[in-house]
């Protein structure tokens, strides 16, 4: 009887530790979820972050990634982060509206003169600063993944602001992308990224605003007969998480996950600047569009078009912030 009580004490014991060290030995999962393709500078840098905390972390941290919508669209997925169903995620600076003013600093037309510039800000004591604008909503930045400056695409030629007026667009859910378009005469129309192709292709939409990239990636080329290089504004990501995921973490392994990310960024952004340019190419090889360079006076009429709505949302963004930004040039 005794040796019965002991033997079933021993495999009591054993199964015990067995659940315990399983629960130990459990990998932490990082979900991240993204909109784009794979073969964009976001999806490559996802992809880059995966493959950097298998090789570092392999075991304690294990990250899937979601690209082309699979999980959520842009629009859904901050309300699933903080719901605990996905871990990370890519948004557009566009995105955030909802959860601070500040970011809307981004989408302001022609504010940064290219691509440097923004990296200067972002990478100063202002732009870092503004990663923690939203952990009152429960929202973290880690980072912004570049993309690149705008082009605008349509059904037909755009050379002044004129040639846009009625034109229906669509845009991201931004206020200040509404407003930039209302100041050119034409209609902005907010739509999920992974509809636009059907709604260029079947006309429902007259053109978008996009990177050289994107416009490659989703094929919008093919749909649209002309791109005009306008170069206006600023299509970058920010990496976002829950503060409650990210706070939860052990320190020692939120400091490695956060080194791989910022790698992974970095990746990221050396693909951005170099798909740029050869996506752009691509597009002229296809001879599906045609790319409308504009001369240095109508360019001047679009700049001179679009500025004023940098007045219209000073109140929200802060003055300070747009001078700093502006200062980066």
């Amino acid at each position: 009887m005794f040796e019965k009580v002991t033997k079933v004490l021993a495999i009591t014991a054993v199964s015990t530790m067995l659940v315990v060290s399983t629960a130990i030995a459990a990998p932490i999962t990082i979900k991240f979820a993204h909109v784009v393709a794979e073969n964009t500078p976001k999806g490559q840098a996802a992809n880059k972050f995966r493959d950097l905390v298998a090789e570092r972390l392999g075991g304690k941290v294990v990250v899937e990634v979601f690209p082309s919508s699979q999980l959520f669209g842009d629009d859904a997925v901050l309300e699933a982060m903080l719901l605990g169903d996905v871990q990370l995620a890519a948004p557009s600076l566009s995105k955030f509206e909802r959860y601070t003013k500040s970011l809307q600093l981004f989408d302001l037309p022609f504010l940064f003169k290219d691509m440097a510039a923004a990296e200067k800000f972002q990478q100063s004591e202002a732009g870092q600063k503004l990663l923690n604008s939203m952990e009152s909503k429960g929202l973290i930045g880690l980072g912004y993944i570049h993309n690149g400056l705008k082009q605008i695409s349509a059904s037909k030629p755009l050379h002044v602001p004129a040639d846009a007026n009625g034109l229906k667009f669509r845009i991201q859910t931004s206020d200040v992308l509404a407003a930039q378009f209302e100041a050119l005469g034409a209609v902005p129309l907010k739509k999920p990224f992974s509809e636009v192709f059907t709604l260029l292709q079947t006309k429902a939409i007259d053109g978008q605003e996009n990177t050289w990239s994107n416009i490659y990636s989703q094929k919008f080329f093919e749909v649209q007969p002309y791109i005009t290089e306008s170069n206006h504004g600023l299509i970058d990501y920010l990496v976002v998480t829950s503060a409650e995921f990210w706070n939860g973490m052990p320190e020692d392994i939120r400091t490695e996950v956060k080194k791989a990310l910022d790698d992974a960024i970095a990746f990221g952004n050396k693909v951005a600047e170099e798909k740029d340019m050869s996506d752009k190419q691509r597009i002229i090889d296809s001879k599906r569009s045609e790319i409308i360079t504009l001369t240095p006076e109508e360019r001047a009429q679009w700049v001179e078009v679009m500025k004023p709505v940098w007045k219209q949302f000073e109140e929200e963004i802060g003055k300070d912030l747009i001078d700093a930004a502006y200062a980066s040039n």
